[in-house]
């Protein structure tokens, strides 16, 4: 059996191609933390980022195997833009989707708690994300995404430009403004980390 610890995305892919599912394994296994959390930051439903997921995945091995796949060295922000597009495409589907409502125009879907508190994480780090999260939660969507897919997938600025269709500049520019925004909620929101 072959050592594909060692081997590039793109010679992971190639093995895949030939028949070894190890090296798709592999490949799923090095990139799985990075994509999640950059879904999980854009969808911010950890039942609907493991769909989408998984959803990516799949549309990832179906482009291979149906020799598609032509981004030689860059799988990664070609995965992260398959994730990024069917984000986008669910929030499409939702918009059109009609919201069930309850008799006080409440969305009936807020009164159910779908999450399970893990007790082995450690209070501080949750509270830390969770401020994190809501100052994000609280910037515009082109500069909440810039930050995601800048320091929890850690692209460059060149893959996110890519991924979100905007000039290098532009996602320069969202980053910028998007950190001010962040320190100015910090100081006006008193929201302390």
């Amino acid at each position: 059996m072959k050592n594909f610890y060692n081997s590039s995305d793109n010679q992971l892919v190639q093995s895949f191609l030939n028949g070894s599912n190890k090296a798709l394994e592999i490949l799923v296994t090095r990139h799985r933390d990075k994509m999640f959390s950059t879904i999980l930051f854009l969808v911010k439903d950890k039942y609907l980022a493991e769909d989408l997921f998984q959803d990516t995945f799949i549309k990832i091995i179906d482009t291979i195997r149906n020799n598609r796949y032509t981004e030689e060295g860059k799988f990664l922000p070609w995965a992260m833009r398959i994730a990024h597009n069917l984000c986008v495409d669910h929030f499409r589907k939702v918009k059109r989707a009609p919201a069930v409502k309850t008799s006080d125009n409440q969305d009936i879907f807020e009164l159910f708690n779908f999450t399970e508190d893990a007790p082995d994480n450690k209070m501080i780090q949750e509270e830390t994300q969770e401020r994190i999260r809501l100052m994000l939660n609280l910037l515009p969507q082109e500069q909440r995404e810039v930050i995601v897919l800048r320091h929890y997938a850690d692209l460059s600025f060149k893959e996110i430009a890519e991924i979100t269709e905007c000039s290098i500049n532009t996602s320069l520019g969202r980053m910028r403004y998007g950190l001010i925004n962040m320190r100015k909620l910090l100081t006006e929101k008193q929201i302390s980390l």
